[in-house]
């Protein structure tokens, strides 16, 4: 069950407080978190809600460590009921995100980007905005929103700082990952492949630099076999895995749109070779993206040529200006008639 939905704060409140008394008690309480239990007694105690929410935060922080994400929600939600300035409050919901990020709990990261950018719409300094970037990229990878996520990866490649969520090669790969595959090609030209801070680690990831180049280079064989690896590579990964597929699909289909934007017509024998496969596995790859409208093109099985049907732009423009305009006309007789009523 999500940790966002098994209770509210205040139930979280009365069972972590109840767990708290138990553990203070305790011979077996690790000698690191009684110290942190005096520390917060003593905040209770002696001081104001700042020192309470900074203790309640280093609870949070050692449970987090520990693994026990439940507890550290528990603590994290306690000290944001203390908060009482925007920078405070954003610091706690930057941390309750790394816990929705462990759990993998959509509900809840989704509550707090809601939130996050409520509270920077208030305030808050640019550090925090800047790591916010990087959590909200990685949700948006999260719900397949591959464009949106690029986006931000690319905003704050040159400035990325979340090395808590993320190391900088994985941040890396996830930007090369998400843009090529939802991007046009001048812009992966200038932000991607031309980036100094992709070229910096770019080596430490071989197969993510081979699909890259692949793709840029239009050497669509290596393109592929740099595929079958990367693929692999998303299947596994903690955030995007349930999407390998879909981004697999799309990636295919980038490229075999790349490929016949080049030609009017072109052999299915051609093509196969280019990109290093059966004229069959072509075949079935084409009729499939044709029939659900991804690739604008037809195939002649007689001669096995592909012919690339390019929509014309002045037709579709003047037929939906023609559309607009009949519509507009019929909601205008439609009115007139009421009015002489």
């Amino acid at each position: 069950m999500s940790l966002s939905r098994t209770a509210s704060v205040q139930d979280w409140s009365a069972k972590e407080e109840s767990m708290r008394k138990a553990e203070e008690s305790s011979t077996e309480t690790p000698e690191a978190l009684t110290k942190l239990y005096l520390k917060l007694k003593e905040a209770e105690e002696n001081f104001s809600d700042l020192e309470i929410r900074d203790a309640l935060i280093e609870i949070g922080d050692y449970f987090i460590q520990q693994g026990n994400c439940e507890r550290s929600l528990n603590n994290y939600n306690s000290a944001y009921s203390k908060a009482a300035t925007t920078d405070a409050k954003l610091d706690i919901t930057l941390k309750i995100m790394l816990v929705a990020f462990k759990t993998k709990d959509r509900i809840l990261l989704k509550k707090q980007v809601e939130q996050a950018n409520t509270l920077f719409d208030e305030g808050g300094d640019w550090e925090k905005k800047n790591r916010f970037k990087a959590y909200e990229a990685v949700y948006f990878m999260m719900m397949r929103n591959f464009k949106q996520a690029a986006l931000n990866f690319l905003d704050i490649v040159a400035t990325f700082t979340s090395t808590e969520l993320i190391s900088f090669t994985v941040f890396i790969q996830y930007t090369i990952i998400t843009s090529i595959v939802s991007l046009d090609r001048a812009t992966i030209s200038k932000k991607v492949v031309n980036s100094p801070e992709v070229l910096s680690v770019i080596n430490e990831i071989p197969v993510i630099n081979q699909l890259l180049t692949g793709l840029y280079k239009c050497n669509y064989k290596s393109f592929f076999i740099a595929l079958s690896s990367v693929i692999k590579i998303v299947e596994d990964d903690e955030f995007i895995s349930q999407h390998s597929r879909y981004w697999a699909r799309e990636m295919r289909v980038v490229a075999y749109s790349q490929f016949l934007e080049s030609y009017r017509s072109v052999t299915l024998a051609s093509m196969a070779q280019n990109f290093g496969v059966s004229v069959n596995f072509v075949d079935k790859e084409l009729c499939e993206f044709i029939y659900l409208g991804r690739l604008a093109c037809k195939i002649d099985k007689v001669n096995g040529v592909i012919e690339s049907c390019r929509p014309d732009t002045r037709s579709s423009i003047f037929n939906n200006i023609v559309k607009n305009g009949d519509f507009l006309l019929n909601r205008l007789q439609k009115l007139a008639r009421v009015m002489d009523v």
